[in-house]
Formats: structure tokens, sequence, C-alpha cells
């Protein structure tokens, strides 16, 4: 009998980052507390780009993004903000998105499945995703089951289960 296996990836639904994005910019043009302080959002190439006229405004206009992030759906792992940076009379706030699963992150989580995991279970590097295998289709369960439980700073798919 053939192996069964699962992919693990770390992807990001753009779309959704996307109607996050446009719903946070509605929202900041008809709250009361930003009127008159130029916060803005807008993707700037594959970056998010928040302006205001104050490092406060700044964060403020962050909050409001990830609350939408979540109601997307979304893991807040998937943003990495920096800190406001002045621009001329204007603080500018870079977020970027994190995507795909680096090499040091693949070989974390190919040693946590294999120190915690069930024996007989195979992890496989293969570019920006882990191919997870074995016999049993029940430790595959346990396997994802350990990485849900792991406080990774990735946000993790499982896809292409078989």
């Amino acid at each position: 009998m053939a192996d069964s296996s699962f992919d693990v990836v770390s992807k990001i639904d753009h779309q959704e980052v996307d109607n996050a994005l446009n719903q946070t910019g509605k929202e900041i043009g008809h709250r009361f507390d930003f009127k008159g302080t130029g916060a803005k959002i807008e993707w700037s190439g594959k970056d998010i780009v928040i302006h205001a006229n104050s490092e406060e405004r700044a964060n403020a206009v962050l909050e409001v993004l990830k609350e939408k992030v979540i109601k997307r759906g979304l893991s807040l792992k998937v943003l990495d903000a920096g800190e406001p940076q002045l621009s001329g009379k204007e603080y500018r706030l870079a977020v970027s998105l994190k995507e795909g699963i680096d090499q040091d992150n693949a070989k974390k989580i190919s040693k946590i499945i294999r120190d915690e995991g069930p024996k007989g279970v195979k992890a496989q590097i293969q570019g920006e995703e882990l191919r997870v295998s074995s016999k049993k289709k029940d430790d595959l369960q346990d396997v994802i089951t350990l990485l849900k439980g792991k406080d990774l700073d990735i946000a993790l798919q499982f896809t292409n289960y078989r």
C-alpha cells in the first residue's frame, strides 16, 4: 500500500487581504477620530503602506487593519508590520505579507515532527512547502494536531491530504 501524505504550506489569500484593506480604507474614511489626520492605507507593490499625520494614528489604522484581517478569517501571522517612520510631514508604516515557509522554519517544523510526532512519519522540504508522509492516516492526523498546537511565527495550512 502506498504512503498517505499531505503538504504543509503557508499561503495567503490575496483577495481576502485586499478586501480587508478596502474595508479598512472605508472605515478610516468614515470614523470621526480619523477626520483631518490624513490617514490612508494603500498597496505599494506587494506591501501595504499606512499614511497618517501622527505615530498614534498610524498605529490606530494598523489596529483597524488587524481587526479586518481577523474578520476575513486570516491569521495575523501573515502581517509583518514595521515601526512608523517620519517621512516629511507624515508618518508611514510599512506592512509586508509573510508567505511561504523559509528554510529555517521548514527545518524547525521538520524537527518538531521527528522529535514529537509518531514514529514512521517522514517530512521532506520541497521548496517553500513541506511534504509529510506516513503509512497510517491516523499518524498524519496526529501530526496536523501537533503542528496546530505549536506556536510558530508563520501561518500554516494543510493541503493535498491523500
